[in-house]
């Protein structure tokens, strides 16, 4: 039986964002305050959400996952840290559950798949064909939820 593919975000949905602006300086909080998505190592900073790593290495014995994250344009150490921060969480090389499964897009409507669990209806979200988990709402707050959610799916 082929797996039904499931697409993750990264920013707020597996990494805690805030962790990252917890981590600069007093003069960097105030620096890029407007756009924390600026600053050249905030990507390296951040902590994952709780419950988000040791759910995904459990959803993935049944569903097909990949990283489904957007990074910002005017940041390209930002694509660079993504990537790192995924090696850091998940692993070196094949043993890494998302080895080679990662895709930076700004147009998330426009990868084929079953599920996407995203935080936002920010770039193409909102728009994919497949079913939005939204994470980090009533329905979906935590991590516990959505592996409730994607286990009953499963099973179909």
């Amino acid at each position: 039986m082929k797996k039904k593919i499931v697409y993750v975000d990264m920013d707020n949905t597996i990494v805690d964002f805030k962790s990252g602006i917890e981590k600069l300086s007093k003069e960097d909080q105030e620096k890029f305050k407007d756009n924390f998505d600026k600053h050249p190592e905030i990507f390296a900073l951040m902590e994952p959400i709780d419950g988000a790593i040791k759910t995904l290495k459990e959803l993935n014995k049944y569903f097909d996952l990949y990283i489904l994250s957007t990074a910002p344009w005017d940041n390209p150490n930002a694509w660079k840290q993504k990537r790192d921060w995924i090696e850091k969480f998940f692993g070196k090389g094949e043993k890494n559950i998302f080895y080679k499964k990662v895709i930076l897009s700004h147009h998330k409507d426009l990868n084929n798949g079953d599920i996407l669990i995203d935080d936002r209806p920010n770039n193409g979200a909102e728009n994919f064909k497949g079913s939005w988990i939204h994470f980090a709402t009533d329905d979906f707050p935590d991590w516990d939820s959505v592996f409730q959610k994607l286990i009953s799916e499963a099973s179909l």
